[in-house]
């Protein structure tokens, strides 16, 4: 624990042996921690820069269900511009995370209020990545986000949705019901596991790419 109490700090190594420092809350909603989702996804993010330097540098880049802030941050940290978005409870802990790694960031990153399915106009232009990890959760929550997609994507933004397959309770129907609703406007590829990052992967834990469709 640190000195703030019920603040834990999740250290996550970049590439090139620098710390990502992430504050998450002992208490709170699920938001308040990092999951292995986000992750694998910063870590992915990572390797894809690594592998085409200069991948996110100035790209126009928009995290939703942001939590803590860690993937967006490690996208700023390779150059993008980043809004990182969630509901207003959650501000304090991504402007805060923000702040404690600013060091680290090359390119941008702020914080937002954005509720999935209402007015997204302070968000234009689309951006050029939408990023979002373990958003799929709340089947009364999937039509919202799925419309929050198609008002903020256009045909060149690249949507990368990682998530973590869950087999018990309800998790596979909302998991089958969000890739039903997605199937409607957008189309998708799974990236191949060998492509995630060679030491933060699992066989449980999948990144899409979505497209709209043309």
């Amino acid at each position: 624990m640190t000195e703030e109490s019920g603040v834990f700090i999740r250290e996550v190594e970049r590439r090139d042996r620098t710390v990502l420092e992430i504050r998450q809350l002992s208490s709170g909603d699920v938001g308040c921690v990092v999951w292995d989702a986000a992750i694998v996804l910063s870590k992915f993010l990572e390797r894809q820069e690594c592998a085409e330097p200069g991948l996110f540098k100035g790209r126009h880049v928009v995290e939703l269900g942001s939590g803590t802030g860690i993937v967006g941050i490690m996208a700023s940290t390779l150059g993008a511009n980043v809004t990182v978005t969630d509901l207003e409870d959650l501000q304090h802990l991504m402007k805060a995370n923000i702040t404690s790694n600013s060091a680290l960031i090359s390119g941008s990153c702020q914080a937002k209020v954005l509720k999935w399915g209402e007015d997204v106009l302070d968000f234009s232009p689309s951006p050029d990545y939408i990023l979002m990890a373990d958003c799929i959760y709340y089947e009364e929550s999937l039509k919202p986000l799925l419309k929050t997609l198609r008002d903020l994507a256009s045909g060149e933004t690249c949507i990368l949705c990682c998530y973590e397959e869950r087999t018990t309770g309800k998790n596979p129907e909302i998991e089958r019901k969000f890739f039903e609703l997605l199937k409607k406007d957008f189309e998708y590829d799974e990236v191949p596991i060998d492509k995630h990052d060679e030491e933060y992967r699992s066989e449980d834990i999948h990144i899409l790419q979505i497209y709209m469709k043309k």
